[in-house]
């Protein structure tokens, strides 16, 4: 980091480049949730899928609003392919 640098400037999300800034700027856009500020910011959607900066952003997201204005996130199943048979309860021929 070169001394002209701010605290706005760190990066949080690496994979898509995303800077505190940024996702400042989405928290104080409206956004109450991660995938809020995903939606916004693009932060958590690169390759790792948030995994590295997740944290950051819902420690960001709870000291820049009030707790009762943070929704819960809420999480997806995995998708795997299922046979029919799994769900009929037909055994294999």
């Amino acid at each position: 980091m070169s001394p002209g640098d701010t605290d706005n400037d760190i990066i949080i999300c690496r994979c898509c480049e995303v800077t505190r800034g940024e996702i400042l700027a989405a928290i104080a856009d409206g956004a109450t949730t991660i995938k809020g500020i995903k939606i916004r910011s693009e932060a958590g959607m690169g390759l790792c899928q948030g995994r590295s900066c997740r944290r950051l952003i819902a420690q960001m997201l709870a000291e820049n609003r009030p707790l009762s204005d943070i929704h819960s996130p809420t999480a997806r199943a995995p998708v795997r392919a299922a046979k029919i048979r799994e769900y009929t309860g037909e055994d294999e021929p």
